[in-house]
This record gives structure tokens, sequence and C-alpha cells, in this order.
């Protein structure tokens, strides 16, 4: 079996339940992986809406997490510090995860992407995408990603 990315609360390109939207609770899925490469120092999560109308949106970034970590359980707390890991700012300027909340219409994709990484990251709490993305160059060891669909 690869490397791969699940969760308990939507199958990929299924709909994500209201709960873990701004129309629920808001809390975030229960997010689970397997067979990392043996070189995994580390894993980083970026959820994103490319669909969102300002351009792609940023909904959660955590990282470091721990190699030996192979779930985060659902409702991460929305702080620096949160299930061994760091959590940057997403796009609501917030810490942890912000869930869709698209406008009415047509519904979103969400990609939940997963990187293993070779080493830990040297960025403090409150990173955003960017810094992520340019700290991980050259330091993923594979990446998986789940995706699901979210509409109002």
């Amino acid at each position: 079996m690869s490397f791969h990315l699940s969760s308990t609360a939507f199958s990929e390109g299924q709909t994500i339940a209201a709960k873990y939207t701004c129309s629920g609770t808001d809390v975030s899925p229960q997010l689970s992986w397997n067979d990392p490469p043996a070189a995994t120092k580390s894993f980083t999560l970026i959820m994103d809406d490319p669909d969102a109308p300002v351009g792609t949106w940023v909904h959660w970034v955590i990282y470091n997490i721990p190699a030996n970590v192979r779930e985060l359980p659902e409702g991460v707390e929305k702080q620096e510090q949160a299930a061994g890991a760091l959590q940057g700012r997403n796009d609501f300027r917030k810490f942890g995860y912000g869930g869709p909340c698209p406008p009415p219409g047509k519904p979103h994709r969400y990609f939940f992407k997963l990187y293993a990484l070779d080493a830990k990251l040297e960025l403090k709490a409150g990173a955003a995408k960017a810094d992520l993305e340019h700290a991980m160059k050259n330091h993923i060891v594979a990446q998986t990603q789940l995706m699901g669909r979210f509409g109002r």
C-alpha cells in the first residue's frame, strides 16, 4: 500500500458534512494516513480551495507534525500549537482550521494536501502557505491528497 490520506468524515470527491464548515460548528475533520517513506522526519498539511472567487483560499496550514503521527483527530484546537504540531494562519487570518465557507452557488472543491518531509521545518507558528511551500522545497519525499466538496 502506498502513502494515502483518508478521513472518517468524507471520502474522496464526496460532500464534506456541514459540521466541518462555517454552516456548522466549523471543526476540523479527522484525517489519517499510512505508509510514509522511511526518510520521513515530519508532515505538513495544507488545505485550500482553488475555486474561491478571489483565487485559491487557504483554510488550514499545520506543520512539523511528528513523523510517528498517523492521524489528526477531529476538532484540532485553533491555536499556535496543537496535535503536537505548529499551525499557521489561514486566509481568515486565524490560527488553525477554517472550514469551507463558499458563497452560495456552485459547490467548491477543498484539497487536503499532506506532505511527508525529510526534515523538520525551521518555521515559527503562524507561517503562511507561501512560507511553508518555500521551506518545504527540496524536502518533500512523498505527498498525497484528499478532496472533498461543499456548497451552500
